[in-house]
C-alpha cells in the first residue's frame, strides 16, 4: 500500500463530514492518516495499517500521562450507549494495539488485503462516522471540564 490510499482517503473524509467538521487538520503517510481538531493532536481519529494485513480505523489518545488516556477513554465509555447506536458492534475500546501499551482506543480493524481506491473511500465513510460520533461526547467534554 503506498500514500496514495491515504490521500484518497483524507480527499474523500470531508466529503462525509458536516460543514462543522470540516475545518480539521490532517497528517498522512505511507502507513496511516491521522485526523485532529484544534492544537492538541494527541488525542485523534486515525485509518492506520496495523501488523499484517490489517487497517485499523477509529480514534486514539495518545498523551504522554497514561492517566490521561484512561480519563480520555472512561470518559466515552461513560457514553458507549451513545456511541454504540451510531458505530454498531465493531469497535473495541481500550488498550492500543500496538507497543506503546499506555495509549488508548475506540476502533475496529479491518481485513487490509486487496486494499484499492474504493477501500479508502470505505475507511474515509467510517472515519466519518467516529468523528461524527465522538467529536460531539470529545467537545462538551473539554468545555465542562475544570480547568487546568
Amino acid at each position: 500500500m503506498s500514500r496514495s490510499f491515504f490521500e484518497t482517503a483524507d480527499d474523500a473524509l470531508r466529503g462525509f463530514l458536516p460543514p462543522a467538521l470540516r475545518g480539521f487538520d490532517s497528517y498522512r503517510t505511507g502507513r496511516n492518516l491521522k485526523v485532529w481538531y484544534g492544537a492538541q493532536n494527541r488525542e485523534h481519529y486515525e485509518v492506520q495499517f496495523v501488523s499484517g494485513s490489517g487497517l485499523e480505523v477509529g480514534f486514539h489518545a495518545e498523551h504522554r500521562d497514561p492517566e490521561r488516556n484512561e480519563e480520555v477513554l472512561a470518559h466515552l465509555l461513560r457514553k458507549e450507549k451513545t456511541w454504540r447506536k451510531a458505530l454498531g458492534r465493531q469497535p473495541e475500546a481500550g488498550a492500543f494495539l500496538g507497543r506503546q501499551s499506555a495509549w488508548r482506543r475506540i476502533s475496529e480493524v479491518w481485513d487490509g488485503d486487496g486494499l484499492t481506491d474504493d477501500a479508502a473511500v470505505e475507511a474515509a465513510e467510517r472515519l466519518g462516522a467516529y468523528i461524527q460520533t465522538l467529536e460531539p461526547l470529545r467537545r462538551r467534554a473539554r468545555l465542562s471540564a475544570p480547568r487546568r
